[in-house]
């Protein structure tokens, strides 16, 4: 199947019981056994449940590996992926990741003894020189937020490989139709499905896909005992979501470059971050990598004050937290997505006070960059 009929017709695509078009949505806990132990499937919804399990089915397939997995939320499926490892264990984690990855890495996964190294991984030679004796996985954010640095799976994965580390890759910026982490060597692919799976800020959601059997019996212990599961209603939303990511990410890839265009000819911005610019440092690896460059963009306008001066300005970009939705979202990631990390730490990855994240969505490009040109001005 192509890419598009497989956001359709992959996984569970209609409900063998009636054949329902729309896999419906099983609003139900517990179900009847005919004895101890003869049930038909399912015995308690948090061990799982028909809706989840078409989406955990569709997930799988669209990332092409062996087993999915649906959690309340993307760092609920961060940290049931990381309840893999063992006090003691050591994680090699990119630098520039989601103010929320390090803030559970740093003040929540410590406390159980889960050690964490942060370097930019889009430089390979950083994660050899970061790897210990007791280092147990690589885990990539490719593209990055906010900065959109990329990272080389293929490579990343080969070194994990030489060492017997797992590695892993947050997916969410470039979702299942423009990347395939598990295809270039990764073992684990995670996504903020609250994003563009999900697509219409009406879900929050984790998903997380593995690439053997063994991983997929660890994490479904993990995720049945500490009971971080997706309910059947969010589950049958992102089902929904995903049937249209294909063209979402199409129409968001296009107004994306017509913005880039206009906000590099733009006296007021600074510089601009996208990995789909030729003049990107990795911006080959992303085309080798990836399909499309997704509709996240970054510029620098130089000044806290002068970003406050366009979010009072703007009018068509939404103020808000997230991004990956149909309506384009506005936000200064240093004091909101990743106000969690330390201002100097802030001040060494590059977010600075004056750095401005837009999620592009699906209105006419037009409209947007009149948008944005009425707001810089």
């Amino acid at each position: 199947m192509k890419r598009k009929t497989k956001l359709i017709h992959g996984g569970i695509s209609e409900d063998p019981a009636t054949g329902a078009v729309s896999f419906p949505i099983y609003q139900v806990s517990t179900y009847k056994q005919e004895g101890v132990g003869g049930h038909k499937g399912y015995e308690y919804s948090r061990t799982g449940n028909p809706t989840r399990n078409a989406l955990e089915v569709l997930i799988k397939d669209i990332e092409g590996g062996s087993a999915g997995f649906a959690f309340g939320s993307g760092m609920a499926a961060i940290t049931a992926v990381m309840m893999l490892f063992n006090s003691g264990d050591h994680v090699i984690l990119t630098d520039d990741v989601y103010g929320g990855t390090f803030r559970v890495m740093t003040k929540v996964l410590n406390r159980v003894g889960i050690d964490s190294t942060f370097v930019d991984t889009s430089n390979i030679e950083n994660i050899k020189d970061a790897i210990r004796p007791t280092t147990k996985a690589i885990y990539i954010e490719t593209p990055t937020n906010p900065l959109l640095k990329i990272t080389d799976i293929e490579a990343a994965a080969k070194i994990a490989k030489e060492n017997h580390l797992l590695t892993i890759v947050d997916n969410t910026f470039s979702t299942p139709y423009w990347q395939n982490p598990l295809e270039l060597g990764a073992d684990i692919v995670l996504h903020s499905a609250t994003k563009y799976i999900g697509g219409h800020s009406d879900v929050v959601a984790g998903l997380v896909v593995v690439n053997n059997d063994k991983l997929a019996e660890e994490l479904h212990f993990v995720q049945n005992s500490t009971g971080g599961v997706l309910g059947p209603q969010d589950s049958w939303l992102l089902i929904r979501g995903i049937k249209t990511l294909g063209i979402r990410m199409e129409e968001t890839e296009a107004n994306t470059k017509a913005i880039v265009e206009f906000l590099q000819g733009h006296s007021k911005v600074e510089k601009v971050f996208y990995p789909g610019l030729e003049s990107h440092p990795n911006h080959a690896i992303a085309k080798k990598q990836a399909r499309g460059f997704g509709g996240m963009v970054s510029f620098d306008v130089g000044s806290a004050e002068k970003a406050d001066q366009i979010l009072s300005k703007i009018n068509y970009f939404t103020l808000a937290e997230s991004l990956g939705a149909v309506e384009s979202l506005i936000s200064v990631p240093a004091r909101m997505t990743h106000a969690s990390i330390p201002t100097e730490r802030r001040a060494e990855l590059g977010i600075t006070d004056g750095l401005v994240r837009i999620s592009v969505g699906l209105e006419d490009v037009e409209d947007l960059i009149e948008d944005l040109a009425q707001a810089l001005e």
